[in-house]
C-alpha cells in the first residue's frame, strides 16, 4: 500500500451477515482504514434499532483495529467529506445489485467528485446471503446457521421470538 486510504463500506446492516463480514475482511486487505457506516435507514422498517445494529457490526469486527463503526444519517456525501473518505465499496451480489448500485455510483460521482467507487462481489460461499433473506427466513422459523454468526442468529432469533409473541398478544 503507497499512501493511506479511507474506505467507506455503507449499509443498514439489519442483521450483519457472514457475507457482510467476509467483505469486510477483504476489504480491510486493501484499505489502511475502513470506516463501516451504519444507516439511520428512515426509509426502511429495521428489524433492529440503530443501536442494536451497530453493536452487531462492533461485535464482528471487534479482531480487525483497522476497521471503525460508525453511525450517518443524511447524505453519504456530508458522512464522507467529513471523515476524509476516498474510497466508498459496494457489495454486489447480482446484476440487479450491479444495475442499482451503478446508478447509485453515477450520483454519488456526480455529488463527490474525489470518490471512487468499487464494486467487490462476495466470495462463491456468501453470493446469495442477505439480510433480507435472513430475516424471511427466522421470521418463518428456518435455521439461519451459516448466514450469520452464532452472536447474530441468537440476536435475531429473540427479536423475532419476541415481535411473534407481541403479535400473538395483540390478537387475543
Amino acid at each position: 500500500m503507497t499512501q493511506d486510504v479511507i474506505a467507506v463500506y455503507p449499509g443498514t446492516f439489519d442483521p450483519m451477515t457472514l457475507g457482510h463480514e467476509s467483505l469486510l475482511d477483504r476489504i480491510s486487505g486493501l484499505f489502511s482504514h475502513v470506516i463501516v457506516a451504519v444507516a439511520v435507514a428512515h426509509h426502511k422498517k429495521t428489524l433492529f434499532s440503530l443501536s442494536e445494529r451497530i453493536e452487531m457490526v462492533k461485535e464482528a469486527v471487534k479482531h480487525n483495529n483497522l476497521i471503525e463503526v460508525s453511525s450517518f444519517d443524511g447524505l453519504m456525501r456530508d458522512f464522507v467529506v467529513e471523515r476524509g473518505v476516498k474510497v466508498m465499496v459496494r457489495g454486489v451480489r447480482s446484476s440487479q445489485d450491479f444495475d442499482y448500485e451503478y446508478q447509485l455510483a453515477g450520483m454519488n460521482r456526480h455529488l463527490m467528485p474525489d470518490v471512487e467507487t468499487i464494486f467487490l462481489p462476495p466470495t462463491v460461499a456468501h453470493q446469495f446471503v442477505s439480510s433480507t433473506y435472513v430475516r424471511e427466513i427466522a421470521t418463518l422459523g428456518g435455521d439461519i446457521s451459516g448466514l450469520v454468526s452464532a452472536s447474530t442468529k441468537e440476536r435475531v432469533m429473540k427479536k423475532v421470538l419476541s415481535k411473534s409473541s407481541a403479535r400473538v398478544g395483540s390478537l387475543s
